[in-house]
């Protein structure tokens, strides 16, 4: 069984050839599963934009030790007013 491709990991579009780090991952209501791919590479001094592309028609090229983070930004504490001058 081939291993699953994860955030932060590279991965190849097998029938394009399009090659990208893993910058999202989707999972659509009817089971279709997407990846979008970030490419290193620029163009005339500018990122090459990313594209998504269906799990089963990617691999893996390199697995990636950053995955990331899970912090979200939230829940934090409530900001509070600070009390008028006097």
């Amino acid at each position: 069984m081939a291993k699953t491709i994860e955030l932060g990991d590279i991965a190849r579009d097998t029938i394009t050839g399009f090659q990208g780090v893993v910058v999202a991952r989707t999972k659509w209501l009817h089971g279709c599963e997407r990846i979008t791919l970030q490419p290193k590479e620029m163009k005339d001094g500018k990122p090459i934009d990313n594209y998504s592309f269906d799990v089963p028609q990617c691999e893996l090229v390199q697995s990636s030790a950053h995955r990331g983070t899970d912090d979200t930004g939230g829940p934090r504490p409530e900001p509070v007013r600070a009390s008028a001058p006097r």
